[in-house]
């Protein structure tokens, strides 16, 4: 379902796919977006766009998103829909999920 999505040096890798003896490197949890109490661009654009509803795919969603923005600072909508296909939503209709990762895209880029 992608819920459980994290960051295995800087890689989406849906963390139920892999025991913990097979990772080499660093891990990034939802946990760890927020630097010094400040969330992350794309927890802010989820957030401000209202791009979740019950919760539940929020973190594999955010997650696959960091990793699509630090590959491809500026995704088509397209490439941002292959790139969460793996994370199942069943509340938004993913329209401001979409949204909110260009919004995210934007701040990083220096655009918004």
């Amino acid at each position: 379902c992608g819920a459980c999505t994290v960051l295995v040096e800087g890689r989406a890798v849906k963390s139920c796919t892999m025991l913990a003896v097979q990772v080499r490197g660093a891990v990034e949890t939802i946990e760890g977006l927020a630097a010094d109490g400040d969330l992350h661009p794309v927890q802010v654009a989820f957030s401000r766009s209202h791009a979740l509803q019950c919760g539940f795919c929020t973190p594999g969603m955010i997650m696959s998103a960091v990793a699509l923005l630090a590959d491809n600072p500026e995704p088509t909508e397209d490439e941002t829909r292959h790139a969460i296909e793996g994370n199942i939503c069943r509340c938004t209709g993913y329209i401001n999920i979409v949204r909110a990762i260009g919004d995210a895209g934007a701040v990083l880029r220096g655009e918004a």
